[in-house]
């Protein structure tokens, strides 16, 4: 049984197209956010999988970079945050975390981290946290 070179390109095509989009799509909506958002963002994006691959505290999917005090954003390129916090499990976590992002602010090039204390429940509607 022959293959239709030009038939499997189009069944690949369709296949990955819609992870195309969603990439282009994606892409859109960072450049239209301000560049300190922007750069949040990329952060966010590394600093989740950074976190991830730490055993500590698996399970990471959400962290938040200006829980207990604002996240600095300086030179257009770096974010420190000391009062951000990380979800994992459904547990809160105090997170301070250094950040480099390129240029462009599109992508983070470098995440250090330190994880702190377990946020009680108690305190996650006054901090805008959620499980």
């Amino acid at each position: 049984m022959s293959r239709n070179p030009r038939r499997l390109g189009l069944v690949a095509l369709l296949f990955l197209a819609p992870i195309a989009v969603q990439a282009a799509s994606f892409e859109d909506t960072m450049r239209k956010l301000d560049p300190e958002e922007r750069a949040h963002q990329a952060c966010i994006l590394k600093g989740i999988a950074a976190v991830r691959a730490d055993k500590t505290v698996p399970g990471a999917d959400r962290m938040k970079t200006s829980i207990f005090g604002r996240a600095e954003f300086s030179n257009g390129t770096e974010v420190k945050a000391k009062g951000g916090a990380v979800r994992a499990k459904d547990h809160w976590f105090q997170l301070s975390f250094d950040c480099v992002v390129t240029a462009d602010q599109m992508k983070a090039t470098s995440f250090s981290y330190k994880l702190g204390r377990e946020i009680p429940k108690a305190e996650w509607e006054e901090l805008g946290l959620w499980q």
